[in-house]
């Protein structure tokens, strides 16, 4: 049995405690948060569990075998390396840590100290990413070209990071997980609307090895809610729409093929348009399926691959997304 620890229930936490309780052999022995409001509503659904608001007791315990760190990214280093210095394994919400730095510096203890660290990049475990993961795999999609991401919505606007801190964590991890290619260089801009200096609207474009490029769009002030992505490949292109109840996917028999370069019109290309089909995406809740690949690296001692590497890949996009905005859109190299 793996004793776990919560730090954190707020809006993520109480899906991360259900989650790991519902694993026969993991089981979640102490829930810590600051906020009394929260700790109610924790101990009205888990009586029997150790409820308590100061985070020593988890990280300090010999009883705990792992720590979930579901609070503000700002808090994200402190409690990791208390948590990696005691000899426990970390799932940690996204984005890993406030900086380059403390990442690198997280993953260099937790080797020391064999220690398993996974950062929560969900989507990475939804049935939509893994079947798109499948079809590049297998060579359907074909080369890639593009990744073109619409992340958008009113709210909910955070108190201690912008809008690209908040949301393009997601699309970059997925972007990183389905490609497997490096980062070389970032371009973004953004704004900020009110007087905290948080960009609230973001556009950033990341240049990647193999002449692939990714743009991704992230806004708190959208009147509608978006969540699309576009791959395109030289043999198919794919549209994940992740608001609609069937056909999230759809694979389209789409593009273009240059013409023979003897053509006195060298730029001229011949447009292909085949058949869309919607392949099957499974229903299970990712969350579910991350927590169990967790239990499972630490019983069997697996690597994790949305370990801290994959966490420090994009903490790296990030913070040259940042300095790019406060550049006025300027390329930076990672």
């Amino acid at each position: 049995m793996i004793n776990l620890g919560v730090i954190g229930y707020g809006y993520w936490g109480p899906n991360v405690v259900r989650n790991f309780n519902g694993i026969p052999n993991a089981e979640v022995v102490s829930i810590c948060d600051y906020q009394q409001n929260a700790l109610k509503r924790a101990k009205n659904i888990y009586p029997k569990t150790n409820i308590i608001s100061d985070c020593r007791e988890i990280l300090f315990s010999p009883r705990i075998d792992a720590v979930a760190i579901v609070t503000p990214v700002s808090t994200h280093y402190d409690i990791a390396r208390q948590a990696l210095e005691n000899g426990k394994h970390i799932f940690i919400e996204k984005p890993f840590t406030s900086s380059v730095e403390q990442a690198e510096k997280l993953i260099e203890l937790a080797e020391k100290k064999n220690l398993k660290i996974m950062v929560d990049h969900t989507f990475l475990f939804t049935g939509a990413v893994k079947k798109i993961k499948q079809l590049i795999d297998d060579g359907t999609i074909g080369d890639l070209y593009y990744f073109d991401s619409t992340r958008v919505n009113l709210g909910l606007f955070q108190k201690d990071v912008n809008v690209v801190w908040d949301l393009a964590p997601h699309d970059l991890s997925i972007m990183d997980y389905l490609f497997n290619k490096n980062a070389v260089a970032v371009a973004a801009t953004g704004m900020a609307h009110f007087d905290n200096d948080l960009e609230n609207v973001a556009y950033i474009t990341v240049y990647l090895s193999g002449n692939l490029i990714a743009h991704i769009n992230v806004n708190w002030l959208s009147p509608v809610k978006i969540r699309m992505t576009m791959i395109g490949g030289c043999k198919k292109m794919v549209v994940w729409n992740d608001l609609v109840s069937d056909e999230k996917l759809r694979v389209y028999d789409r593009g273009v093929e240059p013409e023979d370069k003897v053509s006195a019109y060298p730029l001229r290309v011949n447009y292909r348009s085949g058949d869309m089909w919607a392949p099957k995406v499974e229903q299970s809740e990712a969350l579910k399926e991350e927590a169990e690949y967790f239990i499972d690296c630490i019983a069997n001692d697996k690597k994790p691959f949305n370990d801290g590497y994959s966490g420090l890949r994009v903490i790296k996009m990030l913070e040259a997304t940042e300095r790019s905005i406060k550049k006025g859109g300027e390329l930076v190299y990672l």
